[in-house]
């Protein structure tokens, strides 16, 4: 019961660890994959807007995993974002498309507009 109430507030405790497991998977990587793991992990964070915990979790398991394997075999981090890692990263994380939190605000503004036109948002010609 009391397990339920906290996560409720905090969120799911498995995720939590699941979470700290693939970022000392990222954190054990030697350089230069540590660093761009970092990077991107920070920039597809902060800029991806999704809020579902569970594609969170995926999309940091996946891009441990990515990392992984590419210290394993040597890759290049350029072969793995080419020339555009801003792309590369942004690609990654639509990959999940998971709900952001851009998606209520934008369905907010679209009832809001519909409302104060009061045309059920209908484009009338004229």
């Amino acid at each position: 019961m009391v397990g339920k109430w906290i996560e409720a507030i905090t969120g799911s405790l498995e995720q939590k660890k699941q979470y700290r497991k693939d970022m000392a998977r990222i954190d054990g990587l030697p350089e230069p994959y540590r660093a761009a793991a970092r990077a991107m992990h920070r920039y597809v964070l902060h800029t991806s807007g999704v809020t579902d915990g569970d594609v969170l979790m995926a999309m940091v398991t996946d891009l441990a995993d990515l990392w992984e394997r590419a210290a394993i075999d040597g890759t290049p981090v350029r072969a793995i974002v080419g020339e555009d890692p801003v792309d590369f990263a942004e690609s990654f994380a639509k990959a999940y498309g998971g709900k952001e939190w851009q998606d209520r605000e934008r369905a907010r503004l679209t009832t809001a507009i519909d409302a104060a036109a009061g045309d059920g948002g209908q484009v009338r010609d004229e």
